[in-house]
């Protein structure tokens, strides 16, 4: 059973830095594009970056130059490393993988950030 598991969440202040790690397990298909989303209570889930297997990035407008996404793939991880965090950047932060042979990508369970001083 396919599972994507997030790591490194939780409160930190404004201006800070947070770094997020997501492992898919449970499959022998090949990981494609894999993507962090996020929602924000009383709105809707949005793209904030994605990486495709070989590397290339793609940001959401409101991270461009704050945030980065990298990936190991020979540990299926991805990784968003979150810098000059501001409070419009508390949400619940999910995981998202496409797998080969899939029709639908993949979900983590979601890791709460909180942006506060």
């Amino acid at each position: 059973q396919v599972q994507l598991v997030e790591s490194g969440g939780g409160l930190v202040q404004p201006g800070g830095s947070l770094r997020l790690s997501c492992t898919v397990s449970g499959s022998n298909f090949r990981i494609n594009t894999m993507a962090w989303y996020r929602q924000a209570p009383g709105k809707a889930r949005e793209l904030v970056a994605s990486i495709t297997r070989g590397g290339t990035p793609n940001y959401g407008d409101s991270v461009k130059g704050r945030f980065t996404i990298s990936r190991d793939n020979a540990k299926n991880t991805v990784y968003l490393q979150m810098d000059i965090l501001r409070p419009e950047a508390t949400a619940v932060y999910y995981c998202n993988a496409a797998l080969s042979a899939h029709t639908r990508p993949f979900w983590g369970q979601g890791t709460p950030i909180t942006v506060s001083s």
